[in-house]
C-alpha cells in the first residue's frame, strides 16, 4: 500500500496504481478533469502511464459547466 494526499485528504492505494486507475476508483471516468501531481500537471495522454508513489500530493479539479 502507498499513502498519498488527494486535495489535501490522506488516501491509501495499492502500490503501482496509475492515474487512470485512480480516476476509475474515484468514479471520475468521462468527466472533464485536470490532475496536478507534486505541482506539475499530468497530461491526459499520460494518465495510463503515470504510476503514483507514496508521498505524492495530487490536486484534482473537475470542470463544472453552467452559465
Amino acid at each position: 500500500m502507498i499513502e498519498l494526499s488527494i486535495n489535501g485528504a490522506p488516501k491509501q492505494l495499492h502500490a503501482s496504481t496509475t492515474v487512470a486507475e485512480l480516476i476509475i476508483e474515484l468514479d471520475l471516468t468521462g468527466k472533464r478533469i485536470a490532475i496536478e501531481r507534486n505541482g506539475e500537471i499530468v497530461p491526459r495522454s499520460l494518465f495510463a502511464d503515470t504510476t503514483l508513489s507514496s508521498g505524492d500530493s495530487l490536486e484534482i479539479v473537475v470542470a463544472v459547466g453552467g452559465g
